[in-house]
């Protein structure tokens, strides 16, 4: 299609494989062909979402569900292979909330800001003021999904806690407040190679990388 364009690409032996993504995030877009220039070793071509691709509602009771939903979607509107993720934030004062509900926490078309506000708003009618007591995780599930109906999966998950103020201005969704652990900065404050090396997204491509054909 003449509106999808290359956005991390690379070559070994043979063609890359062309992929494309499903994500409308401009952010989301930056971060994941980041990490798959650094991880796929060439193999893979990431394409990115055509302009006019209508939104996939996001219907699933799982990451897994939601992000299978996502690349499929594309598969169909392109004919090529899509990569899609889904992430959640488990906070374990919160019940594991909000989880698979994380990018509309604050309602359906909650901002950012909006989701972060009331995630702080939540642990402190919690009561969740110690360390202890605001321990969470980042979950992504990525998948490829095939026009053949084969797929890849791949998980990955960083523990840390929920700070009760946000820091730094890199980074995007809840990174402001969230520290991995063994770090005492957030996401927010990380330069971009420093938080994929940790991150969930960047540990299930990671993963989703040995899974690709050689």
């Amino acid at each position: 299609m003449s509106d999808i364009g290359p956005l991390a690409s690379g070559r070994v032996q043979g063609s890359p494989m062309r992929v494309v993504l499903a994500t409308a995030s401009p952010e989301k877009t930056a971060e994941i062909a980041d990490i798959v220039s650094a991880v796929s070793g060439g193999r893979v071509e990431l394409m990115g979402r055509p302009e006019g691709a209508g939104e996939v509602e996001e219907t699933g009771e799982t990451l897994e569900e939601n992000a299978r939903l996502k690349a499929k979607a594309l598969v169909e509107l392109t004919g090529i292979a899509a990569l899609a993720d889904d992430t959640g934030l488990e906070v374990d004062a919160l019940g594991g909330a909000p989880g698979v509900r994380s990018a509309r926490f604050a309602g359906e078309g909650a901002t950012y800001e909006e989701n972060v506000a009331k995630l702080l708003d939540e642990l402190e009618k919690a009561g969740a003021v110690h360390e202890n007591d605001r321990r969470a995780r980042f979950r992504t599930i990525v998948v490829i999904c095939f026009p053949d109906g084969n797929e890849i999966m791949a998980e990955g998950v960083v523990e840390g806690s929920i700070i009760p103020e946000r820091r730094g201005s890199g980074g995007f969704g809840y990174d402001p407040v969230f520290v991995p652990e063994g770090h005492e900065r957030t996401f927010a404050e990380m330069e971009p190679q420093e938080k994929h090396a940790l991150s969930h997204r960047g540990r299930a491509l990671s993963a989703l990388a040995l899974e690709l054909p050689a």
